[in-house]
């Protein structure tokens, strides 16, 4: 990947803004503090007037280096590591060293970390937190101590210094179950990843875990585990910690976007659509995969000229990713033809596990499924058992899988679309790839070329009668972040179905297959950053429009908002120091974000 040492340009007219990411920090440390801060340490890389004004000489060696030359010795560290989890665990201790560097590193080399320092890799991490010692990072909140919730909130800041909020429950961690307190990490992941794609300031946001207990045996029997020791709580108990949790974090950082990460399927829908009337919140579990698939059909539709009141869906698995990607379908089909949402649920057919879903089974299906269970008399006499007699019957435009059933999509079923379609559009999104419904090389042989494609997981270029086809991944990452970022530099109330079609149709228009520079119907996560401008710049112009916005003086010219957005965009990129007087400094010039309440060395 090219480099990404440009520097920041400071912006003439947005340079004042409090999270602007001109001009240099303040910070009143010095020396080993200094050193021991990771957001403001540079290592070798302090400048000779630096280290005689922050009273470094003596600490490290006298060589001073360039940004880009300690990237290269960490990579090649990195390298060095004999296993995915080792480099992850080296990322980790970078982290824990030097914000910048870290950053630096992973942009520099995205494509290949990602899967070390996200999913897959990170799973691993999670599933042995317990074992490997670290730094501790993150706030953990306790099931059992609810009335301490508050206080513990507290730890993290001032009002102001807390811009998003990832929280898990660990019940459904990365296709890997129930992770208990180690949930820690897949909250720390996800901020990285805002961080990395969408320039969110690591030391505005905080991760968080809510510690249920557990269900998963091996945990429980474990002496070593660091969570609590007892089944996971559900019910009413449970529902109350979840909304201390919310209203202490909405008391104490009102600015703050709240992100819900792997919740179980029984919690995840039902939290999410307790909060999305309050406050401004995601689940990118339910929206997330949904946000990326609905951008990947609309591509696909400018290709393939079909029109959004006549589109048939089949959804293969209905829980919380099929279940969240049909809202988003239908949200996205209400807007475009004007139908209620209702109306629009009607070109969606739902199969899970018993096959169609129908209302004379409404006491089989959860709360996310009711909504698309079909009429039994429409069905009566037909078959609606499989797939198969279902995709004859509907005869869709498109077919999505989350059903994680590997090969379901059989040549029999894709060939029986493709008799009532020119351009049948399916995306096998089930991870991990082994568990894909079916492979790319097969769809477009089995339609001749004709199959639009999306998968979830990463698959190499495809060929048929001679033509190449790139096979998009329908990776959340380039999806969440902007719409984040948009969501947190507007301070809008809510995050409503309107604003995620806003970031949809963003995200839709730079898939190489319509800007022409490619035939992927979503563009690489290497141009992820650009791509959350623009995502972001749609999510802020909506909020303004709904009158959700509470930020003042949004730029209301399109090039304006462009550089407004990347101003306070944080970069990988090390800024000059100002050391200044404790009475003129805040939390973060103190070095206090991002460690509670203060600098801690102990490790687990």
């Amino acid at each position: 990947m090219a480099s990404h040492s440009n520097q920041h340009k400071k912006s003439e007219k947005f340079g004042h803004l409090p999270l602007s990411t001109s001009g240099p920090q303040k910070t009143t440390l010095t020396g080993n503090a200094l050193l021991q801060t990771p957001y403001f340490n540079k290592g070798t890389a302090f400048t000779a007037e630096e280290r005689a004004t922050f009273k470094l000489h003596g600490l490290m060696p006298d060589n001073v280096q360039t940004l880009d030359e300690q990237v290269r010795r960490a990579y090649e560290q990195y390298k060095s590591r004999p296993s995915d989890i080792a480099k992850n665990t080296f990322m980790t201790s970078l982290k824990e060293q030097n914000e910048v560097l870290y950053y630096r590193l992973i942009l520099d080399h995205l494509k290949e970390m990602f899967s070390v320092i996200y999913t897959p890799t990170e799973g691993e991490a999670i599933a042995n937190y317990s074992r490997l010692f670290r730094k501790p990072e993150g706030c953990f909140l306790n099931i059992g101590d609810v009335d301490r919730v508050e206080d513990d909130i507290r730890q993290w800041g001032n009002p102001e210094d807390i811009d998003l909020i990832v929280v898990s429950d660990g019940q459904q961690i990365l296709g890997i179950g129930d992770q208990g307190v180690g949930a820690i990490l897949i909250s720390i992941a996800k901020l990285v990843i805002y961080t990395l794609c969408a320039g969110i300031h690591p030391s505005r946001t905080l991760p968080v875990v809510l510690d249920c207990g557990t269900d998963n045996k091996e945990l429980l029997d474990d002496d070593l585990y660091l969570g609590l020791r007892k089944p996971r709580a559900t019910g009413e108990e449970y529902d109350k910690f979840v909304d201390t949790f919310v209203n202490a974090a909405r008391k104490r950082y009102p600015k703050a976007y709240i992100h819900f990460e792997d919740f179980g399927l029984s919690n995840a829908r039902r939290i999410l659509d307790k909060y999305t009337p309050e406050i401004a919140c995601f689940n990118d579990d339910v929206q997330g995969t949904g946000c990326v698939t609905l951008a990947a059909v609309m591509a696909a539709f400018k290709v393939s000229g079909t029109k959004w009141d006549e589109a048939r869906f089949v959804m293969f698995g209905s829980g919380t990713a099929g279940t969240g990607i049909a809202d988003q379908i239908k949200d996205a089909i209400s807007q475009r033809t004007g139908k209620s949402t209702e109306e629009a649920g009607k070109q969606i057919w739902c199969v899970d596990k018993p096959g169609l879903l129908l209302e004379g089974k409404k006491d089989q299906l959860t709360p996310a499924q009711v909504g698309y269970a079909r009429k039994d008399s429409e069905w009566e006499g037909k078959d609606h058992g499989d797939l198969l007699s279902v995709v004859k019957e509907v005869k869709p435009h498109v077919l999505i899988g989350t059903s994680t059933k590997p090969g379901a999509f059989t040549e029999e079923v894709v060939k029986e679309m493709a008799k009532h379609v020119d351009r049948p559009v399916i995306f096998p999104l089930s991870n991990p790839t082994k568990l894909h419904e079916a492979k790319p090389q097969d769809l477009y042989d089995w339609t001749d070329g004709k199959v639009l494609v999306a998968t979830g997981s990463p698959f190499d270029p495809v060929k048929h009668n001679g033509k190449e086809y790139e096979i998009s991944e329908c990776n959340n990452s380039v999806t969440f972040p902007g719409i984040g970022l948009g969501a947190i530099l507007s301070r809008t109330r809510l995050m409503t179905p309107a604003l995620l079609v806003a970031a949809v149709e963003a995200l839709a228009a730079a898939a190489p297959v319509v800007t022409g520079s490619g035939s992927g119907l979503l563009p690489d996560v290497e141009d992820v950053r650009e791509i959350s401008v623009q995502i972001a710049s749609k999510v802020i112009k909506r909020a303004v429009k709904d009158d959700l916005a509470q930020e003042k003086d949004i730029p209301t010219n399109d090039d304006d908002l462009e550089e407004w957005i990347r101003e306070q965009m944080w970069n990988a990129e090390y800024r000059p120091l100002e050391l200044v007087e404790e009475k003129e400094a805040d939390a973060h010039a103190k070095g206090e974000m991002g460690t509670g309440s203060q600098q801690r060395e102990a490790r687990f």
